[in-house]
C-alpha cells in the first residue's frame, strides 16, 4: 500500500528543542537528543515500504544540532513549512497540505519523539489504512504518538484539541468519534519529554544514534 509518511518536527536548535530535558542535560545535549532522534526517526521512515516521506518542519535548521545531517536526509522528503497559530492548528494544516501535494493517499502522521519505531512498525501502523478510516496510537503519557487517516482532511478534527496534556490522546479520540469516525487503536509507545522517558526509550532501541545522545547525558 502506497501512503503518506508525515513526520512533524522541529529544528534541534539548542535553548529552543527538548528543554524539560534540562537538568541533567545541558542544552546543547538536549537538542544533540533532539537531533538524533529526528535523524533515528527520518532514516526508518524512508526505510518504510510504501511511504512517500513529508516533513512538515519549523525552526531553523541552520542553528540545528547537527543541522547538516538532518538536511542530507530531508532531501529525500518532501519538506512542507509547520503554519497556522496554536499546535493543533499546525496539525491539521499539515495533514491539509500533505493531501494537496499527494491527492488520493492515506496519511500516517508522527512526530520525531518515538525513535524506536522500525519501517516494519510504521508499515503495520498504516496497513489498516487500506479498509479503515483512522488509526491512533496512544502514547504512555497520555498524549498520542500517531494519528493515521485514510482522508487526511478529517484532521481538521484537530482544531481545538488541548495538546501536551495528560488528556490528550482522550481528546483526541473524543475528537475523531464525533466526526464520525472509528479509529483503530495501535500499540502504545513512550515518547520523550523528560530524561527519564529518553532512557526507558534508548532502552528500548540501544543501537541508533538516540541511545548513544542519551548516553552522553550523566
Amino acid at each position: 500500500m502506497t501512503f503518506c509518511l508525515l513526520i512533524v518536527a522541529k529544528a534541534p536548535v539548542p535553548g529552543f528543542a527538548k528543554t524539560r530535558l534540562c537538568p541533567p542535560a545541558t542544552p546543547e545535549q538536549a537538542a544533540g537528543i533532539a537531533a538524533a532522534s529526528l535523524l533515528d526517526t527520518l532514516e526508518a521512515a524512508l526505510l518504510t515500504p510504501g511511504a512517500r516521506v513529508v516533513v512538515a518542519l519549523t525552526g531553523e535548521l541552520g542553528e540545528a544540532t547537527r543541522g547538516e545531517e538532518i538536511a542530507a536526509l530531508l532531501e529525500r522528503t518532501a519538506v512542507i513549512p509547520q503554519r497556522g497559530n496554536g499546535f493543533d492548528v499546525r496539525l491539521a494544516n499539515a495533514h491539509a497540505d500533505t493531501a494537496a501535494g499527494h491527492p488520493g493517499l492515506p496519511v500516517l502522521q508522527i512526530g520525531m519523539d518515538t525513535p524506536q519505531v522500525t519501517p516494519d512498525s510504521l508499515a503495520a501502523a498504516a496497513r489498516p489504512l487500506a479498509t479503515e478510516d483512522a488509526v491512533l496510537g496512544l502514547a504512555e503519557d497520555g498524549g498520542w504518538w500517531a494519528l493515521g487517516l485514510r482522508d487526511p482532511l478529517h484532521a481538521k478534527a484537530l482544531a481545538g484539541v488541548p495538546m501536551s496534556r495528560a488528556d490528550t490522546g482522550r481528546e483526541t479520540l473524543r475528537a475523531l468519534t464525533d466526526v464520525g469516525l472509528r479509529p483503530g487503536i495501535l500499540p502504545a509507545l513512550s515518547d520523550v519529554d523528560t530524561m527519564a522517558d529518553a532512557r526507558r526509550v534508548a532502552a528500548a532501541a540501544p543501537h541508533g544514534r538516540f541511545a548513544r545522545a542519551v548516553a552522553e547525558v550523566r
